[in-house]
């Protein structure tokens, strides 16, 4: 589905008119003062441009960027063309290849940017971006978008997947309090199952990046079982993919969300998961047939329209408990911008995106997250966005990049997702993890 702004600008002595076609909340139409188009003067004026922009993000969500970015185009004069694509891990190659590549692109996976970066395909980040980056986000965060010591892109968007959503009326009225440890948490899942409700339910259907729920949810049993440090080495391939404590991992996994008793609530057997969209995985705890669902911070956006977050309202969050309740590490994932084009209005709107200003002005329009250090916490749309911002910007937190998105793509989005697809519907953990490790690239 393509999402599209048009945005031409005539400027006068105090008044910025703007005429726009499609613009989300009404924004691209209304007439911009001086006093409007001041925070943008840093960006020069484009008129007549056009910037084309490439990414996974979809209805609503894509909505939301461009209500964002609509006073950035009003007042440099450029028309920005949003195109938000399901398929956009498959079909941003078939673009690129075929001589329509985007001015930019969001990449939902630092594997996948990576690879065009090698192939020389994108852009550099300019001296502007790279400092706005340096400033605003952390050493790991850039070293997602820097190959060979050079930055390419700079975080977009920010997620924290080590949540688990729940209802905290349903915990009350049966009296469960919020696990601390993994042991709470399977004490939790038996005494909801003796109540004759599944306490978890998932959709991990997503077109051709069905699966990648389930990697998730391995990912962050396997931190928590063997710690950052085998983590790092297992994404690496420094370990194999089929190491003992990866199998470890997935049969945890798979002791409740293979298990009949424990999955799918609201939707049948534990395989029905599969059929599933991952956006109406959880929707089954707000009528009481589930009471768990693991997903990340963004997962706020799925709630059905006037879904109430927050601890004593319909749905809220808590972290997925480790071995103990005194180490818990996180999960989470992002996305990157970067630049196939090296023209002024890209570069200025590349540059936009990299500040803490866009940052703040999204997520003061509904559920989002950031890592950048200069996002206020007065800002986040609801509780768990507040915990998630808190959690990426404290120092302390023992933070993890989503593992497939920084494998080779071929493997983590490739074969770990569809093996996970396959392990859902039955094969054993040992035939999907060696046939995984199988097709590890060769260097």
């Amino acid at each position: 589905m393509r999402f599209g702004a048009r945005f031409a600008l005539a400027v006068t002595v105090l008044v910025a008119t703007v005429t726009a076609c499609g613009a989300p909340d009404g924004g691209g139409s209304r007439a911009r003062t001086a006093e409007d188009c001041a925070p943008y003067s840093r960006y020069g004026r484009h008129p007549g441009t056009e910037v084309t922009v490439y990414a996974s993000n979809q209805d609503r969500e894509a909505d939301l960027f461009e209500a964002t970015w609509a006073d950035f185009a009003a007042c440099t004069g450029i028309d920005v063309q949003y195109e938000g694509d399901g398929e956009f891990e498959a079909q941003i190659q078939v673009r690129v290849d075929g001589g329509n590549a985007p001015d930019v692109a969001f990449f939902p996976q630092p594997s996948l940017l990576e690879r065009f970066a090698r192939a020389g395909e994108l852009k550099p980040a300019s001296p502007e971006v790279a400092a706005l980056a340096r400033r605003g986000w952390s050493k790991d965060w850039n070293g997602y978008a820097t190959v060979n010591g050079t930055l390419y892109g700079t975080p977009l968007v920010a997620n924290v997947k080590s949540f688990v959503w729940y209802s905290p009326k349903f915990f009350r009225d049966r009296g469960l309090s919020v696990p601390r440890t993994w042991n709470e948490l399977m004490d939790v899942t038996k005494k909801i199952a003796a109540s004759d409700v599944k306490p978890w339910c998932a959709g991990i259907a997503s077109g051709e990046s069905t699966g990648w729920p389930l990697t998730d949810w391995i990912e962050d049993v396997l931190l928590r079982q063997s710690g950052p440090d085998v983590f790092d080495q297992w994404v690496a391939h420094k370990i194999p993919f089929n190491d003992p404590r990866v199998i470890k991992a997935m049969d945890t996994v798979g002791s409740l969300l293979k298990n009949d008793r424990y999955a799918n609530g609201g939707y049948g057997p534990a395989r029905s998961m599969a059929s599933i969209a991952y956006q109406e995985g959880g929707t089954p705890i707000l009528s009481g047939d589930c009471a768990m669902h693991r997903q990340a911070s963004f997962y706020a956006e799925h709630w059905p329209e006037g879904t109430e977050i927050g601890p004593d309202k319909d749905v809220f969050a808590f972290l997925l408990p480790g071995e103990d309740g005194a180490s818990r590490p996180v999960l989470g994932g992002g996305v990157f911008t970067a630049a196939f084009s090296d023209r002024p209005e890209v570069r200025a709107f590349q540059e936009y995106l990299a500040t803490a200003d866009f940052a703040n002005a999204r997520m003061k329009k509904g559920p989002f997250v950031s890592a950048n250090k200069g996002v206020d916490l007065a800002n986040a749309a609801n509780p768990v966005d507040r915990l998630s911002v808190r959690l990426l910007q404290n120092p302390r937190t023992q933070f993890r990049f989503d593992g497939s998105d920084l494998m080779p793509a071929a493997v983590g989005a490739g074969t770990f997702w569809k093996g996970a697809v396959d392990w859902i519907g039955g094969k054993s953990t040992e035939k999907v993890a060696d046939s995984i490790e199988r097709s590890w690239p060769r260097r």
